[in-house]
């Protein structure tokens, strides 16, 4: 596939080009700083401005694509990361305008270029707990895409509202657009650097709902969003099966959700961040258990 994908040098981004590169994908990244990475051009852009968006969305990934002599091909599908990425960045307004209105362009640029895949990141945030003024707990577990919305954040009152633009695009156009509820990307060397401290203290964990999203896990399901179409709208939770502290279900339960409401009963290590919809509907499977990370 030729791919636009935007926010490639970021975090979570880069693992995300880097794998859909290897699996024989063309990629373009859209950002505000390049991305070392060879196979892969940057096109230096600002999502908020709708005309750079169209133009790099109308334009050639790379100077091969002059030699056929037969124009600017057609992205087949965008994947949109590009965002000011959490709180206490920007200012709160600018974070939101960011958000919302980068959203906005990149969507509406690719269905009136005739792109029939969008896959843009939401959040975790979007349940309200991450960021909450003092402690939120979810209103029941295993925490679902059904959950209620109700974050009291700019960052992730950005997503609800790119949540809803992208139902409303995909209403009107047909188009499959896929968002994915990105739990806290963990790249490879933060295992080592990180959970020690998560095992020591599992309450540093409580406001990411005890859970997490391994960065090439998350790659891979850009990947399989990508492969799997006909959906529609979709909204997918993004995490790793287990828990990312050494606690077992009952006892975090008892400590930290004492009175929640469990809507099955869940396995001893099982996240309470459900990912069975994106198993179900778009076979992500992912591989990475902390624990294998940092030697058992």
């Amino acid at each position: 596939m030729r791919i636009l994908f935007t926010g490639g040098s970021g975090k979570a981004g880069r693992h995300a080009v880097a794998h859909l590169v290897a699996q024989g994908h063309r990629v373009l990244n859209l950002d505000l700083k390049p991305l070392d990475l060879p196979g892969v051009d940057t096109r230096l852009a600002d999502i908020t401005d709708a005309g750079q968006v169209y133009d790099v969305m109308s334009g050639y990934a790379g100077f091969d694509e002059l030699e056929p002599g037969t124009g600017v091909p057609r992205f087949d599908a965008v994947v949109h990361f590009a965002a000011v990425p959490r709180i206490l960045i920007t200012s709160d307004a600018e974070c939101y305008r960011v958000n919302t209105l980068g959203t906005y362009n990149v969507i509406d640029a690719a269905l009136r270029f005739g792109i029939r895949k969008v896959v843009f990141a939401s959040s975790e945030t979007t349940y309200g707990i991450c960021f909450a003024d003092g402690e939120r707990r979810p209103d029941y577990l295993p925490l679902d895409e059904d959950h209620p919305t109700v974050p009291e954040d700019s960052y992730a009152m950005s997503k609800v509202v790119n949540e809803a633009t992208a139902r409303s695009f995909q209403r009107r156009s047909g188009a499959d657009i896929y968002g994915l509820r990105i739990n806290n990307v963990v790249e490879p060397h933060e295992y080592a650097r990180d959970f020690p401290r998560y095992i020591a203290d599992p309450a540093l964990r409580r406001r990411n709902i005890f859970a997490y999203i391994d960065a090439r896990d998350l790659a891979r399901m850009v990947e399989r969003c990508l492969m799997v179409d006909g959906l529609g709208y979709q909204v997918f939770n993004v995490a790793n099966d287990v828990h990312s502290v050494d606690r077992p279900t009952a006892e975090l339960i008892e400590t930290f959700y004492a009175g929640v409401p469990l809507r099955r009963p869940l396995g001893p290590r099982e996240s309470f961040y459900s990912n069975a919809r994106a198993k179900a509907l778009v076979g992500f499977q992912p591989r990475h258990d902390w624990r294998d990370e940092i030697g058992g």
